[in-house]
């Protein structure tokens, strides 16, 4: 399993989801642009002391992604908020070398993207919210996808 950050904008949040890869030793894969700097204090302090336990890769591009990092399948996220609709996370078959995909904070993945994509998963919400924070959504949909590949230890 894998994560993609595709242009995150927030460095605590982007910390945040770089300490959840670090538990659960998930590389982690920042595609440019990025809202702030690898050196900023807000991303190393929500990281805390797990930067250097961190298998992270960071891409100019999207396409220099794709071409770099050779990715498994990629499962993109979408909140299904702009008539872009997935399966709920819950009910999607993950594979062992899924790469999942999360968008930038304010704008998600841009719609080029997601159109046409066999593998979109959502989180179904049904309060007044229109998204989850995206360290909550990737701490949702990694743990579910570990459980549903067998990779969770016993």
């Amino acid at each position: 399993m894998q994560l993609v950050l595709n242009a995150p904008e927030i460095p605590q949040n982007t910390g945040s989801i770089a300490r959840l890869c670090a538990a659960t030793d998930t590389p982690l894969h920042l595609v440019e642009p990025l809202g702030f700097k690898l050196t900023d204090r807000y991303l190393k302090r929500a990281g805390l002391d797990y930067w250097p336990h961190v298998k992270l890769s960071v891409w100019p591009d999207w396409q220099a992604f794709l071409e770099g990092a050779a990715p498994g399948r990629l499962v993109f996220t979408s909140s299904g908020n702009r008539g872009i609709m997935g399966t709920p996370y819950h009910q999607f078959a993950y594979g062992e070398g899924d790469a999942i995909v999360f968008g930038s904070e304010s704008t998600g993945l841009p719609d080029g993207l997601l159109e046409g994509q066999p593998h979109l998963v959502r989180i179904p919400i049904w309060g007044c919210v229109r998204s989850l924070n995206i360290a909550n959504a990737a701490s949702v949909l990694l743990y579910e996808a570990l459980r549903a590949t067998g990779a969770l230890p016993a």
